[in-house]
């Protein structure tokens, strides 16, 4: 048969089985129900449409390989970064991590920067550092006990804590009990080179007080209403306010109203009601400012660049004079120059300038890295528990630490008065380093509290995991009778 004939011939052949492929990949369907485009492309094919070409893979430079797409690695690396940044543990490291590498950092800082002050007050170089050591110490013990104290023992602490603060500090008020440092009467003599000072207390006794007490009138959903809200918290806060200031100690009443501040705000309080008390608190800060000339020396002092006539801006200048001359990585550990008899109190409110001189940028930077950190890692804490203490207990927490951290840092850079408060966790002074380690003790409790995080440690517990494998294997006849 000639080949045009075999090909008519077979024509209707291959017709026939190509419309029996399309009845298969596509079969009829009812009238006024459209076909999927799935099963028409099905068909297209099966009737010998042709299938687009693939497209190339890209090579590398050398043509060995596929060339990694554009911001690949970059967004692998941000992806990773991110699941491990949320992961149930993040917090609780951060917490613990930050505030432990603060305190050996501090450490540090504290004995090289309080070495020459201790030799002109005749005593040995190692004078406060070996007090600022046994106060961590004793505040390690103090970051455990609390880590470890259950969140219903913590509210039971709120009530003593608070009445024990107040009544140390009427007794500092007493003369003949309290002593007076740099004008500020708020000082207790405990004996031999000890002091106390009672109001760094009464930050920590407001926190798990109010926390306590907002979170059962948020049980009682109570806070809907205002006066619930404000009575009895801010009386409360306001005379823990009036006995700090009646020792002149402003620095610490600020960090006070900071404190009453983030609990109202926590609690829900309405804009109005949050202005109010905002514009009480501003008013009577500017009436005690304007009153006193200390006060407001301190204010005309930010961002001069020379002591003026009288030296009152001695310590300001300074303070960035040890900030400049650091540069990008500083002049050495020990090789500052500004803690010489120039720079007052280097290892108490300005022991962060003498960290820029002697580490430099790259120190004041992982300075502020860790206490970032440390309030992201609070915030998270706050955010995601369903308790109403917790949540309250660690917002006040996270704070406190945050505001007396920017309030310090920002008066040696120049940005803000000098308040008088120390850098958290970093500065000379166990008065207030203990209950900020007992506070640290309280954010990683809480961390630790978090169902997730609860669940992540105890797959971790050795018992857990050898019971878990044991449940995974299977046991096998040993053919012993």
């Amino acid at each position: 048969m000639p080949a045009d004939e075999s090909s008519a011939a077979r024509s209707p052949d291959r017709s026939r089985v190509t419309a029996a492929m399309s009845g298969v990949l596509a079969p009829p369907l009812p009238a006024g129900i459209p076909r999927p485009a799935g099963f028409a492309l099905r068909g297209r094919l099966a009737a010998g449409a042709r299938q687009p070409a693939a497209v190339p893979r890209s090579r590398g430079r050398d043509g060995s390989g596929p060339r990694t797409p554009r911001g690949g690695g970059v967004r692998r690396i941000y992806e990773q970064a991110r699941r491990a940044w949320d992961r149930p543990l993040t917090a609780y490291y951060l917490i613990l991590g930050a505030g432990l590498l603060i305190t050996v950092l501090g450490l540090v800082m504290v004995y090289s920067a309080s070495m020459i002050k201790a030799l002109e007050l005749s005593k040995p170089g190692t004078y406060f550092f070996r007090k600022q050591f046994l106060a961590a110490v004793i505040g390690s013990v103090l970051l455990v006990t609390a880590s470890r104290m259950p969140v219903k023992l913590h509210r039971a602490l709120a009530y003593p804590l608070l009445m024990g603060t107040v009544f140390l500090m009427v007794l500092v008020q007493v003369p003949g009990i309290g002593m007076s440092v740099n004008g500020n009467q708020n000082w207790l003599y405990l004996g031999g080179p000890f002091q106390l000072q009672p109001s760094e207390f009464g930050k920590l006794a407001l926190i798990l007080w109010g926390a306590d007490l907002l979170a059962r009138k948020q049980d009682r959903r109570l806070l809907v209403q205002w006066k619930h809200m404000l009575v009895p918290l801010v009386p409360v806060a306001f005379m823990l306010l009036g006995l700090i200031m009646l020792g002149g100690d402003m620095g610490t009443a600020i960090i006070l109203t900071a404190i009453l501040f983030g609990l109202l705000w926590l609690a829900g309080a309405p804009t109005r009601l949050f202005a109010g008390v905002l514009a009480v608190a501003g008013a009577l800060a500017f009436l005690l400012i304007k009153t006193s000339p200390n006060r407001m020396s301190r204010l005309s002092c930010m961002g001069v660049s020379e002591p003026g006539p009288d030296g009152s801006c001695w310590q300001a200048v300074h303070g960035i004079y040890a900030l400049a001359s650091g540069g990008l990585f500083g002049s050495g550990l020990g090789a500052s120059v500004e803690k010489w008899g120039q720079l007052p109190e280097p290892h108490t409110d300005f022991i962060f300038a003498i960290t820029g001189e002697e580490l430099g940028l790259a120190g004041t930077l992982s300075v502020l890295a860790l206490f970032a950190a440390l309030g992201y890692a609070g915030i998270r804490v706050a955010g995601r528990t369903e308790d109403p203490f917790v949540r309250y207990a660690a917002g006040g927490v996270t704070t406190w630490i945050t505001v007396q951290a920017v309030i310090n840092i920002g008066a040696v850079l120049g940005l803000l008065p000098i308040a008088g408060v120390p850098l958290p966790l970093f500065s000379y002074g166990g008065s207030a380093l203990l209950p900020t380690m007992f506070a640290v003790g309280l954010l990683i409790a809480f961390a630790r509290e978090e169902p997730a995080a609860k669940a992540a440690l105890a797959m971790r517990r050795p018992g857990v995991r050898w019971k878990t494998m044991r449940r995974r294997v299977k046991k096998r006849p040993s053919g012993e009778r």
